[in-house]
């Protein structure tokens, strides 16, 4: 089966789609700092390119997949103090959300799929929320794969596993894999190592990057990253993606 992106048809493309058989794919990330290193965009780069693995695996087994236009703005508080960065609230994330599956839902589409590359966690609630919502609306099935729990993170090697993982090595190799001319090399490898843990810093009620020990926006070890390994973490991020919606599909 074909995998679309939806920017890139016409309205009389989609008409002719099956849509009740059609899954589709809504990369989110965020626009901010990601180190001295990587773009504003990062986590939206992440995002298409887990949503773009994901339809690829699921046009496989034989499924229409539509990829949409990546969700660019959400609540990034954690990184609001460095210039660049742009915050939404947590209500207008999950009502945009949520607005974008009823507008699926009337359309007659089977199910939306949220490929989520940003892991701040008032965003996480927000897309919880829309799921939440979706569900009381008797919408079409939204499915989230929340990359911070279980099984879901255990996959994403140890940098990851670890929580000190922003604009390191996770997240440099997978920018390097899919947008090398936007990573600033020279200052990558000239970064220290960053061994705080994002993820346990928030667990101890730390609310901002340089709270939690990142004073340059970054954790993790961005020197360390290579461009093959990002490609190789795309595909695992793509497998997620299908999982998550094969499971919901046999419901």
């Amino acid at each position: 089966m074909p995998v679309h992106e939806l920017a890139q048809l016409t309205w009389e493309d989609v008409r002719e789609l099956d849509r009740g058989n059609t899954i589709a794919i809504l990369p989110v990330g965020a626009i901010e700092a990601h180190g001295p290193h990587l773009p504003l965009e990062t986590d939206v780069i992440i995002a298409v390119a887990m949503a773009r693995a994901g339809a690829a695996r699921l046009s496989q087994r034989g499924h229409s997949a539509l990829v949409l236009p990546a969700l660019t703005y959400t609540t990034a508080a954690f990184a609001a103090a460095f210039p660049g960065t742009i915050s939404i609230s947590t209500v207008t994330v999950t009502a945009l959300v949520v607005d974008i599956a009823r507008s699926l839902s009337q359309q007659g589409f089977r199910l939306l799929a949220i490929a989520n590359a940003h892991l701040d966690p008032e965003h996480l609630t927000a897309l919880t929320e829309a799921v939440q919502l979706g569900r009381a609306d008797r919408l079409l099935p939204i499915v989230f794969p929340d990359l911070t729990r279980k099984p879901w993170g255990s996959r994403l090697g140890d940098e990851f596993k670890s929580g000190a993982c922003h604009a390191g090595r996770f997240e440099s190799s997978i920018v390097l894999a899919e947008r090398p001319e936007l990573v600033r090399e020279s200052l990558r490898h000239s970064l220290a190592p960053n061994a705080s843990s994002l993820s346990q810093a928030i667990k101890s009620g730390k609310r901002t990057f340089e709270e939690a020990g990142g004073a340059r926006a970054y954790f993790g070890d961005p020197a360390a990253a290579a461009g093959g390994e990002g490609r190789q973490t795309i595909d695992v991020l793509g497998g997620i993606l299908e999982e998550a919606v094969l499971a919901e599909l046999k419901t």
